[in-house]
């Protein structure tokens, strides 16, 4: 399976679990360069909301968008989570939970809650731990994601719980990441050269060693992928999970 396919799968499973319709309103939290706002807006007919703190994020969206002509279905806004005015059908997060912190997970679920329509759905995507530690790793803390933690669902799901949320889905991806390393390592060595005349020496062996040591931290360090699906009622999902085989996303998305 190549990046592209497995990216393309991603997004599949997520607008399968956030049980997509034409015309809904969506919430991507944490929306980095628009990529997945775009294809549900395209793909799946969502009129999407991407929300980043970064202002190079943000103008890449926008343009993005612009150039695929999904302007009037798309808005990429520079706003912190706990800002927005909803309510939303959908919301969807992937891999910005990691940047929350414990001390605002109570908020950051609170918002969903309180974002949500009443039969609203959202999917949480995250890297986490199958044990909590309390601390970021110190060299990946210092130097590639400061200020981030990578949570155990023993710390995530109380402040879920308080904030009145049904979870009603949890799906752990095991070592789906670290053969997704595995192939990012094996692009960077293909391209270093010209990644090292790009940057320099030192930025190559530091990203090796981000890359090499993050693998390990999925296979042997107890680190995993969770998504979470939640809902303010109970019967916002469907009884059983074989919906999540269908998707409104065309292959090509």
């Amino acid at each position: 399976v190549t990046l592209e396919a497995a990216q393309a799968a991603k997004k599949r499973r997520l607008a399968a679990k956030l049980l997509l319709q034409p015309g809904q309103r969506v919430l991507d939290i944490g929306c980095g360069w628009g990529g997945l706002a775009l294809t549900l807006a395209e793909a799946a007919g969502a009129h999407v909301t991407g929300i980043t703190l970064s202002e190079e994020q943000l103008a890449a969206a926008r343009s993005r968008a612009a150039s695929r002509g999904l302007a009037d279905r798309t808005a990429f806004r520079l706003q912190d989570y706990r800002d927005v005015a909803g309510p939303f059908d959908r919301i969807v997060s992937v891999g910005m939970f990691e940047h929350v912190g414990p001390p605002n997970y109570q908020a950051y679920f609170d918002a969903v809650a309180r974002l949500l329509t009443d039969d609203g759905v959202a999917v949480i995507h995250s890297i986490g731990q199958n044990h909590p530690t309390g601390q970021n790793q110190p060299w990946v803390g210092k130097y590639i994601f400061p200020g981030g933690y990578i949570p155990a669902l023993s710390e995530v799901l109380p402040a879920i719980e308080r904030a009145g949320l049904w979870v009603t889905d949890i799906e752990i991806l095991r070592l789906h990441y670290a053969e997704t390393l595995k192939a990012w390592r094996a692009r960077f060595a293909a391209r270093r050269d010209e990644i090292a005349a790009l940057y320099d020496e030192r930025f190559c062996r530091m990203w090796e060693f981000y890359l090499g040591v993050s693998e390990i931290a999925f296979r042997h360090r107890g680190c995993m992928v969770f998504q979470l699906q939640l809902a303010r009622r109970v019967e916002a999902a469907p009884l059983v999970r074989d919906y999540m085989g269908r998707t409104p996303l065309t292959a090509a998305a």
